[in-house]
């Protein structure tokens, strides 16, 4: 009984360790397309930098990747995704698709100017 206990506090301790390394190394979310979107800690940094007010809405940002309400078209290749995560507020993801199995996460912020987004191609879902 003692071995199995032994045996079941390592294997947690080795699945916290491995988690660890995933979340470092490979933190970011697949997009609609299926394509997988990074999103690096310097770029993490970056973003609650300029947004302090998302530092505690990390995985609301890879969320908003995984599941938008919607993905609009940029002006310059990019791509946002948007999710309302309160009534009439929206966490916007920009993002850019770099190939066909890889992307990157440009920046994110809160925004309650829903009209502006509005303006923008439509990409997903299809209209």
């Amino acid at each position: 009984m003692l071995l199995m206990r032994h045996i079941s506090v390592r294997l947690k301790l080795a699945e916290r360790e491995l988690e660890k390394i995933v979340i470092g190394e490979k933190t970011g979310a697949y997009a609609v397309s299926g394509i997988w979107i990074r999103l690096p800690e310097e770029r993490w940094q970056h973003i609650v930098e300029e947004h302090p007010e998302l530092e505690e809405l990390r995985q609301e940002v890879l969320l908003t990747i995984r599941k938008p309400f919607r993905v609009l078209a940029g002006s310059r290749g990019e791509l946002l995704a948007v999710r309302e995560i309160t009534p009439a507020k929206f966490l916007v993801v920009v993002y850019r698709e770099t190939s066909s199995n890889d992307g990157f996460i440009i920046t994110a912020f809160l925004t309650r100017k829903v009209g502006q987004l509005e303006k923008r191609v439509i990409i997903w879902p299809k209209q």
